[in-house]
């Protein structure tokens, strides 16, 4: 992933800079992403890292919310500081205050995670160019999910990110289906619906290769997800994958737009968010406000 560093900061709205973070988790000790009482989340304890550090509330945007148990290689935030906490982060010493930020952060993390130090990780900090949302300014996101197909294919080594699915599957198969997915459409067969919040994305990769360890990948890729909706296709994709069902099932499904009892969720811990990617700089603002509009 290529990160553009801006010749000078610019400051945000009401005197803010926007800095990005990007970072990586294993999602196993998490209770999903996004902050809830009483519970240990992602979101939580990188809010509570920066408040250590910032000595005040921080609120940070997400490119892309995850469910309890899933995982993230390529996950972007950011969030809004005042150019004096900025510059203050180097403590007066001839170091760049996105080094001192990353350096930092990492240490209150591992504190902050104790048992679990190291299932985030922090891999660059930097001013956002101007216009810049983790979020709204996303062009799409990707994720994966592994498969082991049969007992000859489950590694105890990678029980923690593979589906174990006891029957044979068939890849055409799970392509064939796949592939009438593809475009843009109302996902609520396969989405949880938010209130307030459509059901429309568009769906521009969904297909499942075999690699040499026989393992199957699942590549999803859309201009965003709603709730449930990379576990309710890779789930609903399984039916067919394993004959049960008909490639054009998956379609008749799209159509019907309706959860019921077919409707079913894959385990979590072996998806991925694997990578989102932005428009060049100049484009930033304008697609935060297109998508803004069309979410909201």
């Amino acid at each position: 992933m290529n990160h553009q560093k801006p010749a000078a900061p610019v400051l945000g709205g009401g005197g803010f800079l926007r800095i990005r973070l990007d970072l990586a988790y294993d999602g196993g000790p998490f209770s999903g992403w996004a902050v809830q009482p009483g519970l240990r989340t992602v979101q939580g304890v990188l809010e509570g890292a920066l408040e250590l550090l910032l000595r005040r509330p921080i609120r940070v945007t997400v490119a892309g919310r995850t469910d309890a148990g899933v995982h993230a290689r390529g996950q972007v935030v950011h969030l809004d500081l005042t150019e004096a906490e900025w510059v203050g982060l180097s403590r007066g010493a001839a170091v760049d205050p996105a080094v001192a930020l990353l350096r930092r952060l990492r240490g209150a993390l591992s504190r902050g995670l104790g048992d679990q130090t190291g299932a985030i990780v922090v891999h660059h900090a930097a001013v956002a160019p101007e216009g810049f949302d983790a979020r709204f300014s996303a062009l799409w996101r990707r994720y994966s999910y592994r498969i082991g197909d049969g007992p000859e294919k489950w590694d105890p080594l990678g029980r923690y990110d593979t589906l174990w699915h006891k029957a044979p599957l068939d890849v055409d198969l799970l392509n064939e289906g796949a592939g009438k997915l593809l475009g843009l459409h109302n996902f609520l067969s396969f989405c949880k619906p938010r209130e307030g919040s459509t059901t429309v994305r568009e769906l521009q990769r969904f297909e499942f290769s075999r690699g040499q360890d026989g393992v199957i990948v699942a590549t999803v890729q859309a201009d965003a997800f709603c709730h449930n909706m990379v576990r309710a296709l890779v789930g609903s994709a399984l039916y067919v994958g394993e004959g049960q069902e008909r490639p054009e099932w998956l379609h008749e499904r799209l159509l019907a737009r309706k959860r019921d009892a077919r409707s079913v969720l894959a385990a979590p811990h072996p998806l991925v968010f694997e990578e989102v990617a932005y428009p060049s700089d100049g484009e930033l603002l304008a697609r935060a406000e297109l998508t803004r509009a069309l979410r909201e």
